[in-house]
């Protein structure tokens, strides 16, 4: 493949090709039908995989032989399906071949029987009664059915019938004979002389609709299954669906609702231009889509067209060019609309063509297209056209990058205006998303009114500031000794003549089309590498006379400085952790993935040749072994003699080994190079055997290399060195470079990030703030002018619950106070650390972090959790707090809260501080909460 698979789906991948010779086995020898079911929710790439299996089917893996001479059948409901399932084979499966994909034309396609080592496509159209392709005429001596029959009765051991069940476009009629015909394949039929198929794999989202397909057929079903967490947590889909809804239809009509989303797509183009211009990836230009009503009697459509192109032209300031704006209606001719000539686009071509801004279309984007670049969306639809917008949704989630976007969680969001629509109504559109997606959307759906906004982007890069209080003549503030616009614990470093050259050289750097920027030109915050956090020294002791005014005073405080805290929090590196419920890589596979992250990002440039060479001379130290204790002739001729194998299984899922005709004959040419391939595939496929080659061949005997590598990979106990030598050798790599990693783009790190998390159940990762986040608000919350994260004007509008706003009012007073961010749970950004409760490992989420002022680093940061002595997690999370203390140095406080009377009665918070050595060691030797409050009875104190 071309692409790397996602960790989920390469199990997929393996699930499928265990089951298929299974399958192919069991027809073998009981003659009954076998249905394997993918079942796997929106955006889990059910094409990529199967294109990843047949590749695996026609060239073999490290456990199955090759089988060239396969056949595949992929049926789907419509053409436009058959055209993106083919298109994404020939341009990600690199091995198949040109012209091995074929697709079965309606008036031209006649064959007895069906050819090897091909893959034909076919749809449901072509099936029913109005295609030709189940006709005999004078240019068609077989039917597809006789045709299908023939090669299912001939070449049953070969042919895989794949069903991709996608028809959630069609409505009534259409969706029942699109499941009537492809029914015919797993159930058979008599009327048209069809047999039911010896295996078929079927694609659904949901069991509930596969189930439907199959009915109640005699085959023998298999499943497997990818659960929404495994799509969620891979970054291919938007975080979020949100849907604004006007609460008064009558003050904010449809035009003002465009407004609305006028400003969000054009927002969101903003984003996405800084995003690309700071990450150099080529732009993303996102797309307006916008649902039109119908036309009644010669109007096009019942929308304004006019009206709806003007007012976007007004909001966003600019006029559209020609090809800017593309419609998909039913009629192919070029529209007039507002003066701008609107051509017609089929919905497969909108995601290449760069220059379109905006797509106009009623009902035909509903299925067989996929737009990643559409992020906003408009409909004029009415709240009874629930299941329209709905399917269309569920063809928008993807994202542009096939990733998360670490640095702006804004990018994370799709939205949906909907000025027809209530709350009620809008309830109706997620539960068809449910009907058509599966219960469980590997996405959250969300919704507010137009009037009353609770999704919001936060940023650190605020433009207006807390208000300072009044001025007393002759008071000196800390900003006076400090240079012109300079900021407390900020860095005073200019940039250099390479940062200030950026803006200057912006419009120079090719990003696609000219046509890419479509909104006047804005200034991208200016990024550098991570530079030394150099302090700012501060003198107090400044003598002055200060004449007070009663009655006035001035606030010490300055400005907060969002943006260097965060560069400095991002630069120290600070330890987070991913926890996850099963390891997904071997060790093996997460040591050449990071020696070759940090090798190609020169973070290590040597880390590649290191591990190569250190593989190499295992291998070869095993090989002189065999030849000092005289064991290596013997053992290289039961190799010879096909008696000493990798494991390897036919199409029938029948190991080779035990094939008893392959035991008298000498092995070939062609056999060895089918388990020096197996011997690779089982060390990885990174190429090891081929590598050892170069270094060691025998140019008189080129074989001999061959069954080096063969004995190797055949000896358990070299292999378990090998994975021994990889989890030490990771390990090692990881905690000395993982630093390294911050300074870096946010593709390396999102690599580093996904390379460690895949390795361990727990992995040791960056802590990593991004620049702006997507948060839903509690309008009842209150009002911080000191929160990290802020609105543009600086202030945050949070809910904390009693416990956690006094800890923040009392962190406040203090003198070293600089800033607090609440520690969202289960954000890909959190700060996280593992806990042990019941012998199960989880992940905890420290409520705070605080930012102080430091006289030597100019920050510190701590973590604070509040946390009732009641809870049972009380003594995990206290040993998890001391041991993150442990292990990261560079943290200040790390403390664990609870609410306790003091001295005097009063209620207050005790503090218990991992920071200190000796209260860490002994939470940390502690056994049950009772040693837990023992301790905080001992050490703990009062502020």
């Amino acid at each position: 493949m071309k692409v790397e698979l996602f960790p989920f789906q390469k199990k997929a991948v393996y699930e499928l090709r265990t089951r298929t010779a299974a399958a192919l086995g069991m027809y073998q020898n009981t003659h009954i039908p076998q249905v394997i079911s993918l079942q796997a929710p929106t955006g889990a790439g059910k094409t990529i995989i199967m294109a990843a299996l047949i590749e695996d089917i026609y060239f073999g893996t490290e456990n199955y032989a090759d089988q060239p001479e396969a056949i595949f059948v992929w049926l789907s409901d419509s053409p436009a399906l058959n055209e993106q399932s083919k298109q994404k084979i020939d341009l990600k499966a690199d091995r198949i071949k040109f012209g091995q994909c074929v697709v079965i034309e309606d008036d031209s396609f006649d064959m007895e029987e069906l050819q090897d080592g091909h893959i034909y496509f076919l749809n449901t159209q072509k099936l029913g009664k109005a295609g030709n392709l189940g006709k005999h005429s004078d240019n068609r001596q077989y039917t597809i059915w006789e045709t299908l029959e023939n090669t299912a009765k001939k070449k049953a051991d070969r042919l895989y019938f794949i069903i991709d069940e996608a028809h959630r476009g069609m409505q009534g009629t259409a969706a029942g004979t699109a499941t009537s015909i492809m029914q015919r394949f797993i159930k058979g039929s008599v009327t048209h002389k069809l047999s039911p198929i010896p295996l078929v794999i079927g694609m659904s989202a949901t069991s509930a609709r596969f189930n439907q397909l199959v009915g109640d057929t005699n085959s023998t079903l298999q499943r497997v299954i990818i659960t929404p967490n495994d799509v969620r947590a891979s970054g291919l889909l938007k975080d979020r669906i949100l849907i604004t809804y006007p609460d008064d239809p009558a003050k904010n009509n449809d035009m003002a609702v465009l407004q609305a989303a006028t400003d969000e797509w054009k927002s969101k183009c903003d984003h996405w231009r800084q995003y690309c211009y700071e990450q150099h990836y080529a732009q993303v230009n996102p797309v307006f889509v916008i649902q039109v009503q119908a036309g009644s009697g010669k109007l096009i459509s019942n929308t304004n067209l006019d009206d709806v192109i003007a007012k976007i032209e007004e909001r966003i300031g600019v006029t559209f060019k020609e090809n800017e704006v593309v419609h998909t209606f039913g009629s192919t001719a070029t529209l007039l609309v507002n003066g701008l000539n609107v051509p017609h686009i089929e919905p497969s071509e909108i995601t290449d063509d760069r220059r379109i801004k905006v797509v106009l279309f009623k009902e035909n984007l509903s299925t067989g297209w996929d737009c990643p670049r559409a992020e906003t969306m408009m409909s004029f639809r009415h709240a009874e056209d629930a299941t329209y917008i709905a399917q269309l949704l569920g063809r928008m989630v993807r994202t542009p990058l096939q990733s998360h976007i670490l640095v702006d969680d804004y990018l994370n969001d799709v939205r949906l205006y909907l000025p027809y629509f209530n709350a009620y109504t809008v309830e109706n559109v997620v539960k068809e998303l449910q009907n058509s997606e599966g219960e469980d959307i590997p996405t959250v759906v969300d919704s507010e009114s137009l009037e009353d906004v609770v999704y919001v982007p936060w940023t650190i890069h605020t433009t207006q500031h807390r208000k300072e209080k009044a001025h007393i003549p002759g008071q000196i503030g800390l900003e006076e000794f400090m240079p012109d616009n300079a900021v407390l614990g900020q860095s005073q470093i200019e940039p250099d003549n390479q940062q200030k050259s950026k803006l200057e050289d912006i419009d120079s750097v090719e990003r696609g089309t000219e046509n890419d920027n479509l909104f006047p030109l804005q200034q991208p915050y200016l990024q550098s590498e991570p530079l030394p956090v150099i302090s700012v020294p501060v003198n107090t002791d400044m003598e002055a006379e200060v004449q007070i005014v009663e009655g006035e005073q001035l606030s010490l405080l300055p400005e907060i400085d969002r943006k260097g805290i965060t560069k400095f929090i991002n630069d120290q590196g600070f330890l987070t952790y991913v926890v996850k419920t099963a390891k997904i890589h071997n060790y093996l596979k997460s040591l050449l993935d990071l020696a070759g992250l940090l090798t190609y990002n020169m973070i290590y440039q040597g880390a590649k040749d290191e591990v190569e060479e250190d593989i190499l001379n295992m291998m070869r130290e095993y090989v002189d072994k065999l030849h000092h204790s005289g064991e290596y002739e013997a053992l290289s001729a039961k190799v010879l003699e096909f008696k000493l194998l990798v494991d390897v299984f036919d199409v029938f899922g029948q190991s080779i080994r035990n094939d008893g005709q392959l035991n008298f004959t000498a092995i070939s040419d062609s056999d060895i190079d089918r388990e020096l391939r197996a011997a690779d595939a089982r060390i990885g496929n990174y190429g090891f055997c081929n590598l050892y080659g170069r270094r060691y061949l025998d140019i008189m005997d080129v074989n001999k290399y061959k069954i080096d590598c063969v004995l190797f990979v055949a000896d358990d106990n070299c292999i378990a060195n090998l994975n021994r030598y990889a989890e030490k050798k990771f390990h090692e790599l990881n905690d000395k470079y993982r630093r390294y990693v911050v300074g870096k783009s946010e593709k390396c790190r999102k690599q580093y990030d996904d390379i460690v998390a895949n390795s361990d159940i727990v992995s040791k990762h960056n802590f990593t703030l991004p620049e702006t986040v997507s948060v839903k608000i509690d309008l009842t919350g209150k009002k911080y002018d000191n929160h990290l994260f802020a609105y543009a004007d600086g202030m945050a509008q949070i809910k904390l619950n009693g416990w956690e706003s006094g800890l923040i009012d009392e962190e406040s007073r203090r003198s070293d106070f600089v800033c607090w961010l609440r520690n969202p749970p289960r954000e890909k950004w959190s700060m996280c650390m593992p806990y042990e409760m019941k012998g199960e490992t989880k992940a905890a989420y420290p409520d705070f972090i605080i930012v102080r002022k430091d006289s030597v680093l100019g920050y510190v940061m701590d973590i604070l959790e509040p946390h009732n002595p009641d809870y049972k997690d009380n003594l995990g999370k206290a040993k998890a707090l001391a041991k993150y203390a442990e292990e990261e140095p560079k943290i200040g406080r790390v403390q664990l809260i609870r609410r306790e009377k003091d001295a005097s009665g009063k209620d207050k918070f005790k503090r218990l501080d991992m920071s200190h050595g000796n209260i860490r060691q002994k939470v940390l030797k502690a056994i049950n909460t009772d040693e837990i409050d023992h301790i905080f009875e001992t050490d703990g104190f009062f502020e």
